[in-house]
């Protein structure tokens, strides 16, 4: 299978030129776990890919429904070398929860970037993150989530609301001692027939409508009596991510535990939705990254018209639009995470440090899954006819990404939320003073542009309210984070060199002044260059 692909058999980590950078940047102590990383990139270039690919083509988890006897179980059939993976992979979700930062996990995450499969470890991570603040009597559940002898999920997008958690119908009633799930089902239930456990948004009876009667309930797939909890209805067909099954998951009377504060249900949910949302970030990069080796290697192993590819001008270009993509996601990346390993321990009441973070998480989530959507497609476009054909690992990484803008929130859901945090929790204070501060130090023409579109955009949101304001909203998402990842990159020529400050004003050019990328961008080939293995 490696004739199949430049990047099999290859380590992910020793290839990637900007990786060190960032995290020398956004967390120093990284040097310390080399070896974890080097080990990780190896794993993912000689087992995740080629486990995938087979995933992939053979149509990904089957649902068993009955076992030998009839009886009902609602399982997942993955294939042995599929649960092999999941098993030597679930280690990468304990260091945030044994003194290490999230910066690990998430880079772990990056290296990894298949969403389908980094799925199945991200909702088990963000059922483990709600038992470890807010359900510490189920410690025990917590400790079998992080070390791979459970596998958790979360569930709370219903048919009729979609986005809209605060239409959710499905009803909590407790009956003695016990809370019990009625009602609708989950209609988009990743990790259905996987999931040992789940956390579940439920409206306890008698609760206010909307999103803040929503509390959070912890439903084990076997109840008290040892008898099936939940049903899976059905799995779906889908484009990609074919590692993670998605059901639909009723509740017929299931048996539930409260998690935290009944009143702090939609807080709880929106802090796991953070890092599911950073996840989403990271694997997008991830995967872009990808995309970008096969595309270098192709260009530098491919001849046409009487040269190598790289030595085409508008193939340099190419190249150099993912290379500048690339290092900008990358770093708003790791700031956003830098951002919540600062406020993760936080309890409502949050302070202005969580809120932050979640300001970057919205900025981040959407700007990655267009860069990555890009990426992808435009290294199809570098193979040519061959880019198009499912016999090569290119297609799938572009199928992989198209689902990024999607789950999590879509483009539409974090404007929205982002304009929220910015009225009502003022945000942006923090974030305008951090990045004026980088693009002053800077003082480069690029720079004072992405000063100016800064205090314009944020300019244009201050006249406006309400349905106007939203109307503005997606595209002061993407300028603000366009904005972010000019300052991020200047900031990192600090460690990064020459090179940093290239890419961040090539950035700025293409993305906030929407001008051609310069000649002098065609003749430096370390900005599209790979690390040496």
């Amino acid at each position: 299978m490696v004739e199949r692909s430049y990047i099999y058999n290859r380590n992910h980590f020793r290839l990637d030129p900007d990786l060190p950078v960032v995290l020398d940047r956004f967390w120093p102590a990284w040097r310390e776990h080399q070896k974890a990383l080097d080990d990780f990139g190896d794993l993912v270039g000689r087992r995740v890919l080629p486990t995938l690919e087979v995933v992939d083509r053979q149509g990904g988890p089957v649902l068993v429904m009955h076992d030998v006897d009839g009886n009902r179980i609602d399982r997942a059939w993955l294939s042995p070398e599929h649960a092999a993976l999941l098993q030597d992979l679930a280690w990468m979700n304990r260091p945030p929860y044994e003194g290490q930062p999230w910066q690990f996990h998430f880079a772990l995450g990056y290296l990894l970037a298949d969403p389908g499969l980094y799925c199945t470890l991200i909702v088990t991570n963000q059922t483990a993150y709600a038992l470890h603040k807010y359900a510490p009597e189920l410690a025990r559940w917590k400790e079998d989530l992080l070390h791979g002898r459970a596998w958790g999920a979360t569930w709370m997008t219903e048919t009729h609301g979609g986005s809209d958690l605060g239409a959710n119908k499905t009803i909590a009633r407790k009956e003695g001692e016990v809370w019990r799930l009625y009602g609708d089902h989950k209609y988009f239930a990743s990790n259905a027939g996987i999931a040992d456990a789940a956390i579940v948004t439920a409206r306890p009876e008698g609760a206010r409508p909307g999103p803040k009667g929503l509390a959070l309930f912890f439903v084990p797939r076997l109840d008290g009596q040892g008898r099936l909890n939940f049903r899976v209805r059905r799995f779906k067909e889908k484009l990609a991510t074919r590692a993670v099954p998605t059901g639909e998951v009723e509740f017929p009377g299931s048996e539930a535990y409260l998690v935290g504060k009944p009143d702090w249900g939609i807080y709880i949910t929106l802090e796991t939705l953070t890092v599911s949302r950073l996840a989403n970030a990271a694997g997008a990069m991830g995967l872009g990254h990808k995309a970008r080796m096969e595309a270098v290697l192709r260009a530098q192993h491919r001849t046409a018209f009487g040269k190598r590819l790289e030595e085409h001008p508008l193939m340099r270009w190419d190249l150099v639009d993912m290379a500048v993509r690339q290092a900008g996601g990358l770093a708003l990346v790791f700031r956003a995470v830098e951002a919540f390993q600062k406020a993760w321990h936080e309890r409502p009441p949050y302070s202005p440090a969580y809120h932050y973070a979640r300001f970057l998480s919205h900025l981040t989530k959407n700007r990655t899954a267009d860069h990555a959507i890009a990426v992808t497609h435009r290294a199809m476009e570098v193979f040519g006819g061959l880019g198009f054909l499912e016999d090569y690992p290119i297609a799938r990484l572009h199928r992989e990404a198209l689902v990024l803008s999607i789950w999590e929130g879509t483009s539409n859901i974090q404007a929205l939320d982002l304009l929220e945090v910015m009225q009502r929790k003022q945000a942006h204070e923090p974030f305008v003073e951090e990045m004026t501060a980088h693009l002053e130090a800077a003082a480069t023409r690029e720079a004072l542009l992405a000063l100016d579109v800064l205090h314009k955009t944020l300019s244009t949101w201050f006249r406006l309210e309400g349905q106007a304001a939203q109307w503005v909203s997606k595209d002061m998402l993407t300028r603000l984070a366009d904005v972010a990842q000019v300052a991020l990159l200047y900031s990192l020529a600090e460690k990064g060199g020459e090179r940093f400050a290239q890419l961040a004003a090539l950035y700025a050019r293409r993305f906030l002044a929407h001008e051609p990328y310069p000649e002098w961008a065609m003749k430096h080939l370390d900005l599209w260059r790979l690390a040496e293995e």
